[in-house]
């Protein structure tokens, strides 16, 4: 499942979450629930915002720590590497 990160401007935190890539939160409320985190003195309904990261997709295992074109083999230009 991919994780994102969302931002609160109520309390200046920024909290890592997974969920489909279908769902939206909208609110600190719905992103505490989420996180599995208490969510403090923060209004509840405080609006929270996706932001813009390369995400990632949880596995359960350890990601390799080597970039992927040192992992797969093949190696590509402009950032671009593991995609086809």
């Amino acid at each position: 499942m991919p994780t994102y990160e969302y931002f609160c401007e109520s309390n200046g935190r920024t909290v890592e979450v997974s969920h489909k890539m279908a769902e939206r939160l909208g609110t600190w409320g719905e992103l505490c629930e989420r996180a599995g985190i208490d969510s403090g003195r923060t209004d509840r309904r405080a609006p929270v915002r996706k932001l813009i990261s390369g995400g990632a997709v949880l596995t359960g295992k350890a990601a390799a720590s080597a970039p992927p074109c040192e992992t797969t083999g093949t190696c590509c230009g402009g950032g671009a590497c593991g995609l086809p």
